[in-house]
């Protein structure tokens, strides 16, 4: 990559303002349309997890690798463990509640831990992916 540049901005009940974010970044990133669609979801995914389940207030953070895209969410109510990420399962008579199981599905690596400004989840989402699509069996990093 010739030039790094981060994506940082508040966690806002604005999704669509974030997901357009997000989708710009990874493309100037060079993300093929797929993968980029990959990282877009997963980033919905876990900034509604922070504005449901979390404290309702954190910072995302984007930068640019090598391989792809890293994104990083902070939710400063701390309560997203490494437990909760590996858990995750598909509940097909559930409404609601796929958002870590997504996540973990369509990123190539996620971690969560615990820092002093609450929980970092963060999530690897590579140019190609590790594993062909549909096999559920991408690399995870599960931390806590």
């Amino acid at each position: 990559m010739a030039s790094e540049f981060e994506l940082r901005c508040p966690i806002t009940a604005d999704l669509g303002l974030i997901r357009d974010l997000v989708r710009l970044h990874g493309r100037c990133c060079g993300l093929p349309e797929r993968r980029l669609d990959d990282l877009v979801l997963a980033t919905n995914e876990a900034v509604t997890n922070v504005l449901d389940h979390g404290g309702a207030s954190g910072v995302l953070t984007a930068r640019g690798l090598a391989d792809g895209v890293m994104v990083q969410v902070l939710d400063v109510a701390g309560l997203l463990t490494g437990g909760h990420l590996a858990a995750a399962a598909l509940d097909r008579t559930a409404s609601h509640g796929y958002g870590l199981w997504v996540i973990r599905h369509l990123c190539d690596a996620v971690t969560v831990e615990q820092t002093g400004a609450g929980s970092l989840l963060s999530m690897w989402v590579c140019h190609a992916p590790e594993r062909p699509a549909g096999d559920g069996s991408r690399r995870q990093r599960i931390g806590g």
